[in-house]
């Protein structure tokens, strides 16, 4: 299996311009040596980040949402232990 390619921001955001130009993503994804569904992702984040689009390496935008979120998940484990302790506690005994 092929390694997984990256690509920088600068060439989506050409291969995006590219497309509009030609009105053609599919065309244009051919003369690239892609798939066409990656220019029309690409055009998608384009059009809904902006300027945030295609940030690289799974580094996350805001850094406040990845602590809350591990948060989230710690005391989500947490409950489930003390639901389980519970549980537990309130059977009755034979």
């Amino acid at each position: 299996m092929p390694a997984r390619r990256t690509y920088t921001r600068e060439y989506k955001v050409e291969a995006v311009r590219a497309a509009e130009r030609s009105g053609n993503a599919a065309q244009t994804a051919r003369d690239l040596g892609i798939r066409p569904a990656l220019v029309h992702r690409w055009k998608r984040e384009l059009r809904d980040d902006g300027h945030h689009a295609f940030s690289g390496n799974g580094v996350p935008r805001d850094e406040e949402l990845v602590k809350l979120k591990r948060e989230n998940k710690r005391l989500q484990e947490e409950n489930a232990i003390l639901k389980k302790a519970v549980g537990i506690v309130a059977s009755p005994s034979r």
